[in-house]
Formats: structure tokens, sequence, C-alpha cells
């Protein structure tokens, strides 16, 4: 099952993709409440579907797939930290610590992007992409999941593209805290959400999805990757979200960026300097992954932000004077 949202008009859609239609849940149920009723109420609404009240998908416009409750962004894969870590901190190294547990950060669900919709970044001089694959939460969710329970949480899968400003977010690290104003101004999510069930055929022995993962920037392929390369499995990855805390439906949960490629930044820091150039307005960046879907989007003219002074000098005082 295809789960998308999209525009129609002046309407907004909300259901099934099938055989290249857009169908409507029945009931004019929504994208949030079908998550909240796990993969078997998606399969039984799945059953009930009118097929006449399909749009051919050339007739709308996909929106992404869902309003985040929240999203986790992991770093899972050791080539990308491997690479990046020089582009970003100067030193390319895996730490002893990214080994101990699949490490993520909280990014913004307000400044979401959907299938084709241009990304309107800050002004930077090192404009990236990120190619990744998010574990979409359903059901009941729940805390310090473990074993089949996480992997029950997992409703579906989408393509996520982690659009990083690189010198914003160097600048942000180096005070031990971030990354924030380098990341928050978009998160591409989509086309759909693929429900796990059809990916079961792709998880290796160890369950790991073998899915083959493509970027490509103004047509040229630019990064490849297995998502069987990721440290951790998906459920591993819902099991530490969900420790001493808890995951809900609609969370977001990104893999983090794929190795060989999956980011300019991870060859900026291989190879030393900034080939392949940073993204330009104009730009188109177009994601494939396998049994999911393609995510296209073009980078739009920079936006200057309000002005932010530098930090006043205080005397440290104690008391008021």
């Amino acid at each position: 099952m295809r789960i998308a949202r999209w525009q129609d008009g002046a309407e907004t859609g909300e259901g099934f993709i099938i055989d290249n239609t857009a169908v409507p849940f029945p009931n004019g149920l929504r994208v949030a409440e079908v998550l909240a009723r796990g993969l078997d109420g998606a399969r039984d609404l799945f059953g009930r579907v009118n097929h006449d009240a399909g749009r051919p998908l050339a007739e709308v416009r996909l929106l992404a797939p869902l309003v985040p409750a929240a999203i986790r962004d992991f770093v899972a894969f050791e080539e990308h930290v491997e690479g990046v870590s020089a582009s970003v901190d100067g030193k390319s190294e895996v730490v002893p610590e990214w080994y101990e547990a699949p490490t993520f950060y909280f990014t913004n669900p307000h400044t979401v992007l959907g299938p084709g919709e241009p990304v309107i970044p800050p002004v930077t001089q090192r404009l990236d992409f990120e190619l990744e694959i998010a574990a979409v939460i359903g059901g009941a969710g729940g805390s310090n999941l473990s074993g089949k329970n996480a992997a029950d949480a997992i409703f579906g899968y989408t393509i996520m593209n982690d659009w990083s400003a690189r010198d914003i977010q160097s600048r942000e690290m180096k005070v031990r805290l971030g990354p924030a104003k380098g990341k928050d101004f978009g998160t591409s999510l989509g086309p759909w959400i693929v429900t796990a069930d059809e990916l079961e055929p792709y998880l290796d022995a160890d369950g790991f999805l073998a899915l083959r993962a493509e970027v490509f920037v103004n047509g040229e392929l630019v990064g490849e990757d297995l998502v069987s390369n990721m440290g951790w499995t998906f459920p591993e990855l819902v099991s530490y979200a969900s420790r001493n805390s808890r995951v809900v439906f609609g969370d977001v949960l990104g893999s983090g960026t794929v190795g060989n490629g999956g980011c300019l930044g991870e060859l900026w820091g291989r190879r030393g300097d900034l080939t392949p150039a940073p993204l330009a307005e104009g730009d188109e960046v177009r994601m494939v992954v396998e049994c999911i879907g393609a995510l296209t989007a073009t980078v739009a003219a920079a936006v200057e932000g309000c002005s932010v002074p530098r930090a006043r000098d205080r005397n440290r005082a104690r008391a008021r004077v």
C-alpha cells in the first residue's frame, strides 16, 4: 500500500495511490487517523475504497505524505560520518561514541516540504542535500519498545532529504550544540509512505533493508548505496528513540545520510575540496529509492534572514544594581 496526500484544486486529498490513481480514504479519513489505526486498520480501509472516486495521479499535486508529529534524524551510516566529519569539523573520524548507540537530533516539523516543492535556503556558501530513508510510526507507539514491538511500530517508509547549510552547521556545532539553523529551513519527504509489509522481501538475514538508494544532481548520478549499510536496523532506531521516552503515530525517524556520496559534504571531506560544487539556485536534486519511488526538488533563491547581534559583554553581576 502507498499512502499519500495531494492537492486537487482548492481541496486537499488524503488516501491511497493505486495504479497511478489517487484514491481517497473512506469516510474522509486523514493520514494521521490512518496512522493511528496501524497497518491492520489500513488494510481494512484499502479493501473498502471507492475506486470511482479516484483522480489520475498526473492531475493532482503530491504533498508531503504526512504532517509529522516529530522528526528525529539519526546518523546511522558509518561511511557518511567518516567522510562528512572532515568537511564539517575539519577532521575525518568516527568517534568511538558513535558505535555505542544510534545518535539522533530533532529537526523542524514545521518546514517539511513535499515532492517537487522548491527549497528556499538561507544565505549559504555550502548548500547540500542528504539522501535518507525515514520510518513512519503507526499504531499505539509506546515507550521502551524492543524486538517485535519496535518492528510493529513501523507503519511504513518514505524518502527524506535533510537539506543542510554546511557552513552554518559547522559554525553552530563548534558551540557543542546543534545543528540548528544549518538544518531547520527545510526537510523534504515523499513521494508517499510505502507500508512496511511491502518491503519485507528486502529484509536481509540480520533485519536490514537491502534497498538501493541513489541521488542525482541535474541528472548526474552523485551517490549510491544500499540502505542495509546502516549500523543499526530501523526497529533498533525505534527502540532507541522510545528508550525512557515515547514514540507516537506520525513520528518520523530518518536513517541519516547514506554513504558513498549520499551528500556533497561527504565527498568534500574525502576529496579535500568543494567537488562537486555546492548546490546553487536552479539546481535539481532527485532521489530514487528502490520500491519507494523518487523525490525531486529544485533550489530556489536564498533568503537573507533577520540580523542577529553578537553577544554583548556582561559584568557577571550576581545582584541587581
